[in-house]
């Protein structure tokens, strides 16, 4: 196992520094079925780039932060998803989120909230925002805030779904 830096896969990350995570042995996968070109981003000389975003302690522990193409860069900076989504559940009136980042003409992209509040409970942006002042920088703080009555889109093994919350707000814009 090896954490590598995103941009040029080769340079390793220092400890607990987040970078790519590969993994060899035998294991592995010879391949994706019929996708040469996907085989070739994923395997390189018997490694599996994985499009994991991970970090390795001091003590060998791997800890996975995101997935890569979850990532949203704003303004130059770094946003992981699950990070933000991890602060907005610590308010107790959140029964769901989802994190995502919306494409911006003027910095790249925004970090966007979908939030599902529990019965019974309110919240507005603000109150949010002021909620997650101590735990997040300025950059995470999600400059979107949607909040939900129904539930937030989930995968078919009930996982929510960035991908199904991005292609909803995509529909939208067009119409």
């Amino acid at each position: 196992v090896k954490v590598v830096d995103r941009e040029d896969k080769t340079t390793l990350m220092p400890v607990n520094e987040p970078g790519e995570l590969c993994v060899k042995g035998p294991q592995i996968m010879t391949g994706y079925w019929q996708r040469k070109e996907d085989t070739k981003d994923a395997l390189r000389d018997g490694w599996l780039y994985t499009g994991d975003v991970a970090q390795i302690d001091e003590n060998g522990y791997i800890y996975i932060v995101d997935r890569i193409k979850d990532l949203i860069i704003t303004n130059g900076y770094n946003v992981y998803p699950r990070h933000v989504e991890e602060a907005i559940y610590e308010h107790d009136a959140v029964e769901e989120c989802i994190v995502a980042g919306l494409p911006h003409k003027n910095c790249g992209e925004i970090v966007k909230a979908w939030v599902k509040l529990k019965p019974g409970k309110t919240m507005t942006k603000p109150e949010l925002l002021t909620f997650l002042g101590p735990r997040l920088s300025k950059i995470e703080q999600p400059k979107e805030v949607e909040f939900r009555a129904v539930a937030l889109p989930k995968t078919m093994i009930g996982k929510l779904s960035r991908k199904d919350i991005l292609l909803e707000e995509k529909n939208r814009q067009i119409n």
